[in-house]
Order: C-alpha cells, then structure tokens, then sequence
C-alpha cells in the first residue's frame, strides 16, 4: 500500500514546487514592469533616508523602508514585491528540500541567491545612486527567472511517475 501512494506523493510535491515556481516567474515578471516604470518615470531624491550612508546595511534597510513606506507609489511596490519574492524563493528551497529533488533543490537555490543578489543591488542603488547597481539588479532578475524557467521545463520533461 505504501508503495501505490508513493507516486501520488511525488505527483503532489511536483505540482506544489511547479506552481510555487510558476508563481514566483510571473511575480518576477511582474517585478521586472514595476522596475521599469520606476526607472522611467520615477525620480529618487539624492537625499532620501538611508542616501549615501557610510553603513552599507544600515542605509540599505533605513533606504527600503523609506521607498516601501514613503516613496512614490511604483517605487514602493517594486520594493515590497521585492521583499516579497525574497520570502517566496526562500520558501521554495524549503519545498524543493523537502521533496529532495537535487534538480529542484539547485535551481531553487540559484534563483534565490539571485534574487537576493539583485535586491541587494537594488538597494545599493537606493543607496548610493550608482547606475551599475541598477545594471547588475537586472542582470541578476533575468538570471532568477531563468533559473525557475529552466527548473520548470525540465520537471515537465519528466514523466509524470517519476
């Protein structure tokens, strides 16, 4: 009997790390618009809390906290959807462990790290202004899409017993 659930079992975890996957490419998606619009239309002042601080941490935190609670709209919402894909590619890695899947598990864990590569970029800009931090935050989004892309099309490879 327990052999019979077993694949149900496995059949259960794929679809929750292929949604969870799913979710968090189009949120990045999603992210990538708000980034852009932001980018365009949206003016952060050079002094702002956080600007220019000598504690990259400190002014990384007081600069985000500002954009989320006092920034204009669009610059809010990229941040906190920021915030937001952090948690969700970080709760991935939890699911793809449990399911102990080593395919999900690294593409789980290379989307994460760069997510949080790009917001740290993000919040470097936040801080110190610089153009290359933007640069390397897009690099970095188009580099964790990938990876939840890749982890997708390759599970969908699999037979659906496997």
């Amino acid at each position: 009997m327990a052999t019979s659930q077993r694949p149900a079992l496995r059949a259960g975890m794929r679809a929750r790390l292929r949604v969870r996957a799913l979710v968090l490419s189009l949120l990045l998606v999603v992210q990538f618009f708000a980034g852009m619009i932001t980018n365009l239309y949206i003016v952060i002042p050079p002094r702002h809390p956080g600007a220019n601080a000598h504690s990259y941490l400190a002014g990384a935190a007081r600069s985000v906290g500002w954009a989320i609670t006092s920034g204009r709209f669009w610059l809010a919402v990229h941040a906190a959807l920021g915030l937001l894909l952090a948690v969700g590619s970080v709760e991935l890695i939890v699911v793809a462990a449990r399911s102990r899947s080593v395919r999900w598990i690294w593409l789980s864990v290379a989307g994460c790290a760069f997510l949080i590569g790009a917001g740290f970029n993000g919040a470097s800009f936040l801080v110190f202004g610089r153009d290359l931090s933007s640069l390397i935050m897009a690099g970095l989004f188009g580099l964790s899409l990938a990876s939840y892309v890749v982890a997708l099309y390759a599970d969908g490879r699999r037979p659906s017993g496997a």
